[in-house]
């Protein structure tokens, strides 16, 4: 399963991958910076099953992103994965195509049960 982890934290990408990494199945990461980054990995790999995106990144913000994404793939599993806990952004994200929102921080655990929950009603795990 290939995964694709876009936030401007090295650190975040690496909590990220270390979480899933412990997900049952062979996972391979793809990092990106901003929503620029995103956007070009969403153009080379046309088998990423899910995107882990951060709502304030430079460049182009998460949510920018999603648009853009969502305007040629809607069959990618999308998780907003931010500090954004205001209903009103949780709202927006889903409005934009976001699968499901997780609020940081988390816990491993929370979000690989937030991670397969979303992955199974999607039909991809």
């Amino acid at each position: 399963m290939k995964i694709l982890i876009v936030d401007d934290s090295k650190t975040m990408r690496g909590i990220i991958k270390q979480s899933l990494g412990k997900m049952s199945g062979i996972i391979e990461f793809i990092d990106a910076v901003d929503g620029v980054e995103g956007v070009a990995a969403f153009a080379a790999h046309n088998d990423i099953v899910l995107a882990m995106v951060d709502w304030n990144m430079p460049n182009m913000n998460g949510l920018e992103m999603i648009r853009k994404v969502r305007s040629t793939n809607r069959d990618t599993v999308i998780i907003m994965c931010t500090t954004e806990a205001e209903k009103g952004c949780v709202v927006e994200a889903m409005q934009a195509g976001v699968n499901n929102y997780v609020i940081k921080p988390f816990t491993p655990e929370s979000l690989i049960g937030k991670v397969e929950m979303t992955l199974k009603k999607a039909g991809k795990y």
